[in-house]
């Protein structure tokens, strides 16, 4: 068992199985817990009635708790897909971040929760050779169903410690914009970006649901200014600007 050094707990969780084809991790997914605390999430994570679990949660101090081997294959991206691959749980390393989330005041994440963020992924990226683009959201691999950890989240923080896929965003200045309900070839220029970025996304040249979602997504990974799902000059140029990072 990979039992990391950060962790001052262990309390494993039933809710696992075999990663896929015997699957190294390749992905750090990153959520918040959505729950009033985090022994409550605890708790839920380790109840095999609730069908979900994670490899650490973290919780407002910046205390880690190991669930789950990183070997093994916990229960926390749901359906989702980057790149084309549709079994996220089995190529990623899922980390809880206790937060009660958007739908109960969403407070900030205190800076001892963000610095135990980057040592733990900074110790699991270097364990397992993780690309800096492979360190998502869950929003980013859900994107109709997850928001979180959302905008006030600070992956700037991250890469300045070394870990993510970053760049500063473009400045929020108004200018041509794409939004629900446009179609035509603008439209798919926009999802062929999302796409090569790793988002998955049909090329039909409609600004349909999933395409809002999927900027909404974007920004609150990217662009946290402004989280509106419209896709403006900031927006995209934002995107352009990681796909050559």
């Amino acid at each position: 068992m990979i039992r990391s050094g950060l962790a001052s707990r262990f309390i494993l969780s039933p809710n696992v199985g075999p990663r896929r084809d015997d699957q190294r991790p390749d992905m750090v997914l990153l959520h918040y817990t959505g729950m009033d605390n985090a022994e409550r999430a605890c708790e839920w994570l380790c109840d095999p009635k609730s069908g979900v679990s994670c490899h650490y949660l973290i919780d407002e101090r910046g205390a880690i708790t190991q669930m789950v081997d990183e070997g093994m294959r916990a229960w926390h991206a749901g359906t989702s897909s980057w790149k084309g691959d549709e079994d996220i749980n089995s190529c990623a390393v899922g980390i809880e971040i206790q937060n009660p989330g958007h739908t109960a005041g969403y407070p900030d994440f205190p800076r001892a929760q963000m610095m135990a963020v980057v040592a733990l992924c900074r110790e699991v990226v270097a364990r397992h050779g993780i690309h800096g683009s492979r360190v998502l959201a869950h929003s980013d691999v859900a994107p109709l169903r997850k928001i979180d950890p959302g905008e006030k989240f600070d992956w700037a923080l991250l890469h300045a410690q070394g870990i993510g896929h970053w760049v500063q965003p473009e400045p929020v200045t108004g200018g041509p914009f794409l939004q629900l309900g446009d179609t035509g070839k603008s439209v798919e220029a926009l999802q062929d970006l999302f796409k090569k970025y790793g988002y998955s996304i049909e090329i039909n040249g409609t600004y349909d649901a999933l395409t809002q979602a999927i900027v909404g997504a974007f920004q609150r990974h990217f662009r946290p200014a402004l989280v509106d799902g419209v896709a403006d000059t900031s927006t995209v140029a934002t995107l352009h600007r990681l796909l050559t990072a």
